[in-house]
């Protein structure tokens, strides 16, 4: 890095433990921000800003402009759906992602939404404070073992919550059609090539893709109902993925047995939201990724990434837009 002082933004919930690196390295100022900044007060500092982190802040064209000596925009996080991959693209600027940093946390989240809606967690830890437990054999637990899950995405996550699964005694299918076969049946998993057939053999459904012009409402009323009527379905993605309105329909109708949802469609949801309602839907506050140890590895490889790209050394497999490198 040039001797130049560098200046970094830092969303102010980021983990100390990002600051703490931002601190250390000699030539680096880096400036809080607060994640509901005000837009003109953002691009203020972003007009001699090098590089950026962002929680869901918004990040565009706009935002490109007021940015002349940008050089690095970094997610502290995976995804990556409020970005405008595109404009940092045509500027070179590329898009860091903190890899694996939370991988490990929204596996574990979508199976412990996988856990309690076999184990009935909320009906049965209802029906224990109620003082009802003569009711226990009313609604059976069921296993995880020998069901079948059907992995939408193998990326990360999903690669990692699927040899999870294996490992208890379940049979994985995987639907994703940008990797490679051998990818995903070299890990004891079954590639699948259509989701319509796939889904009418699962147990369970997970989604770990990305929301995009492809993904986005996937889970529609066609393809919920292709599901088992035993079948859950769990989204620790993105909201938007499953059409919330079909759900709702699927769930109150038996077209499916219940659901896990870590997102939704508007966030924070509204609390009039017809699915909380329903004793079949297991929630969670969009927090899979943000757990204690998740939350100090992804500031830690989102200010490493923003360094890394300075000093001219970018950790590719992070890189979203790669062609920027080209």
């Amino acid at each position: 890095m040039c001797n130049k002082k560098m200046k970094l933004l830092l969303p102010s919930t980021m983990a100390g433990a990002g600051w703490d690196v931002a601190n250390a390295r000699a030539g680096v100022e880096a400036i809080a921000f607060e994640g509901n900044i005000p837009t003109a007060q953002f691009h203020a500092l972003l007009c001699d800003a090098h590089g950026v982190a962002l929680g869901l802040t918004p990040f565009g064209d706009a935002e490109l402009q007021a940015a002349p000596n940008l050089r690095v925009v970094a997610r502290i996080g995976v995804g990556y759906d409020t970005v405008d991959v595109a404009a940092l693209a045509r500027h070179k600027i590329p898009l860091m992602v903190s890899g694996t940093a939370n991988s490990s946390s929204v596996a574990e989240q979508a199976l412990f939404f996988m856990l309690a809606l076999a184990k009935r967690g909320k009906v049965f830890d209802l029906m224990v404070r109620e003082n009802r437990w003569a009711e226990r054999l009313s609604e059976m637990p069921v296993d995880l073992s020998g069901k079948t899950l059907l992995v939408v995405g193998f990326g990360r996550i999903g690669s990692r919550i699927a040899l999870t699964c294996l490992a208890l005694g379940m049979t994985v299918l995987v639907y994703d059609p940008y990797v490679a076969a051998a990818d995903i049946t070299t890990t004891g998993c079954t590639r699948v090539d259509g989701l319509d057939a796939a889904l009418g053999h699962a147990d369970f459904v997970t989604i770990h893709c990305p929301r995009n012009s492809e993904t986005e409402g996937m889970f529609d009323d066609a393809h919920i109902a292709c599901m088992k009527s035993s079948a859950y379905l769990i989204n620790t993605a993105r909201g938007g993925i499953i059409d919330e309105s079909a759900l709702h329909s699927a769930l109150t109708e038996g077209t499916i047995a219940g659901a896990g949802l870590d997102v939704f469609d508007q966030e924070p949801p509204q609390p009039a939201n017809p699915l909380f309602k329903l004793p079949n839907v297991v929630t969670a506050p969009h927090i899979a990724g943000l757990t204690v140890e998740a939350f100090d590895r992804m500031a830690v490889a989102t200010v490493q990434n923003m360094l890394d790209v300075l000093d001219g050394k970018p950790n590719m497999d992070h890189v979203v837009n790669k062609n920027v490198f080209a």
